[in-house]
């Protein structure tokens, strides 16, 4: 191994060279406290920017073991110090003369979802930080004293500031992982108390419009009636109080401005635990709850949805329905069963999202209409049968579309101005008459079904020369080969990284278990399987530093949506 002097020479060597000089930096390079290491640099035509790695021995670094002694922790521990290799990125920025800030450094920088990434490791015997460097050039030629400036000035800083552990708040480190085995906690602890959510009290849930990220100036804590309050133990903070929802058929009542909304959103998102400060620190959902929105013209692909489309009118099988441009009621009946094939164990819903034919009927018409008459059988007239036959939960919120779902509804909540109340009993006596559908009482395991297998000549990312072109330039946008599918209807990607993780996990699924066809279901448990065993990594040949896990619910949300998808059929 070369050390730091010598790297210091060859940028020096190589200094007003051909930019293709640079891959003499390849090799592993001791700089006393940490070691640089350079896999490859970019060709001719792959621009400036090169992937290495900076690995601090725990010698060095010296985290404390009980930060990283569970799966848990040392997923937060990992988190954080990505965030702080960003922030202390970001203290190196200089700036142009236009005064618009510029990195020679970066890093995979998470949202407010803590979730596994690649971007930096903490391992027993090192920390090691995944970084992107803009190798300095003009027109070609190496600049080898601006080289010097960043691996000599602006990474040291970096590396000090934040993977040594003397450097940093004692106090904000241990709060960080403690919060998130805490929300561990809750998440494991749900199924033995019947819930499938658990909400803090005090929460704050309000967001800034079109993002994630809090919005401090419209922040109304929830607060829950004491009656309504439940407790949950945790490690690090004792006994927690909230609301809990819980499994059956629960009713969330309230309008655009009653922070209904705000609820809903946070409920979706609680499969993710997030940072000190985001306000949904303890929101909590269990881990295999589905947000099912509305989507017109998605693409679908020989899915059964007989459950809630009796007779389509164009003439397509409704239990194999397949169309490149689906209307809402069948996209949104189709996600449903989507969601259900994969083993979701609860279904969220949200009038503001959902097709208003697809969740109910209005029973005040039933009189000018029969059963017989319907080519669309609701949500309301389902949800009992799929709650008590696939033991499914069910949550569906809304201000006017959901009326339907009181007489079938187990909890009945309501939401005004951040306060929820629970107006079970009132509603139950509203006497609310459902369409009479009784006479239509179909069988509902269709949409638990585990027979729609992928034709693997149908999963094709290459394009032209190139074996495999796999792009995220934003969450809702994944470029497979020749398609950039519009992820919008998916509404738990948690950022950019994990939308291109998805793209990887297709491609990887192909290559590894697809040389035939295989269901879905099987071949998301073996992706499952190698995630939870392999890490991240097995997902490229090349080292990644910005991969993020994603759930199978999103992986097949994705897949389902890709236009050359192709599902055969195989009876049962």
């Amino acid at each position: 191994m070369k050390d730091k002097q010598e790297f210091f020479q060859l940028l020096g060597e190589i200094d007003s060279k051909d930019f293709s000089e640079y891959t003499r930096i390849i090799g592993d390079f001791d700089f006393s406290r940490y070691v640089v290491k350079f896999n490859r640099v970019p060709g001719e035509g792959e621009g400036s920017e090169v992937l290495f790695v900076v690995r601090v021995p725990q010698s060095v670094a010296e985290f404390p073991p009980h930060l990283a002694n569970t799966p848990i922790r040392r997923t937060a521990l990992e988190d954080m110090l990505t965030r702080k290799v960003a922030k202390a990125i970001e203290g190196q920025a200089f700036y142009n003369d236009e005064g618009v800030s510029r990195r020679h450094l970066s890093i995979a920088v998470p949202g407010q979802k803590i979730l596994p990434r690649s971007a930096l490791v903490v391992a027993d015997e090192f920390v090691e930080a995944r970084l992107v460097c803009n190798l300095p050039q003009r027109r070609g030629r190496i600049l080898g004293e601006e080289a010097r400036d960043i691996f000599f000035r602006e990474l040291p800083a970096v590396v000090n500031a934040a993977l040594i552990y003397c450097n940093l708040d004692e106090r904000e480190v241990d709060r960080f992982v403690d919060l998130m085995e805490d929300a561990d906690a809750i998440r494991q602890a749900l199924p033995t108390r019947g819930l499938i959510s658990f909400v803090g009290e005090g929460a704050l849930l309000t967001r800034r419009d079109r993002s994630d990220l809090p919005d401090f100036d419209r922040d109304v804590p929830f607060l829950i009636p004491e009656e309504m309050r439940t407790s949950v133990d945790v490690p690090n903070e004792g006994s927690l109080r909230g609301l809990g929802i819980p499994t059956g058929i629960t009713v969330i009542l309230g309008d655009a401005y009653s922070g209904r909304p705000e609820l809903m959103k946070a409920l979706a998102n609680g499969i993710y635990n997030h940072i000190p400060g985001d306000g949904r620190e303890y929101v909590v959902t269990m881990p295999d709850a589905v947000y099912v929105a509305a989507e017109e013209r998605r693409s679908v692909q020989r899915v059964d949805i007989s459950a809630f489309v009796r007779q389509n009118p164009a003439g397509r099988d409704v239990k194999q329905y397949t169309t490149s441009h689906a209307d809402p009621c069948a996209a949104q009946s189709a996600a449903t069963a989507e969601a259900l094939e994969i083993g979701a164990r609860a279904l969220l819903f949200d009038e503001a999202d959902s097709n208003s034919g697809f969740l109910c009927l209005d029973s005040r018409l039933k009189g000018l209409s029969t059963s017989a008459d319907l080519h669309f059988i609701p949500l309301s007239a389902r949800a009992r049968q799929i709650a008590d036959e696939l033991g499914v939960s069910i949550v569906v919120a809304g201000a006017s579309s959901v009326t339907e779902f009181i007489p079938v509804a187990d909890t009945v909540l309501r939401i005004d101005n951040y306060q929820v109340s629970d107006v079970t009993r009132e509603a139950k006596q509203l006497a609310i008459q459902m369409a009479d559908l009784k006479a239509d009482q179909a069988d509902v395991s269709g949409l638990a079904e585990r027979s729609r297998w992928v034709v693997p000549s149908s999963i094709d990312p290459g394009q032209g020369r190139f074996d495999a072109i796999i792009e995220s330039p934003s969450t809702e946008l994944l470029k497979f080969g020749g398609h950039t599918m519009d992820l919008r209807g998916i509404a738990q990607l948690a950022d950019r990284h994990q939308t291109a993780t998805i793209g990887l996990v297709m491609y990887y699924a192909k290559t590894r278990y697809m040389d035939e066809g295989r269901p879905i279901r099987e071949i998301l448990d073996l992706v499952d399987r190698d995630l939870s065993t392999e890490g991240l990594e097995c997902l490229s040949r090349e080292l990644r530093g910005d991969l993020a896990r994603p759930r199978r619910y999103e992986i097949a949300a994705a897949l389902n949506r890709l236009p050359t998808l192709r599902i055969s059929r195989v009876s049962a």
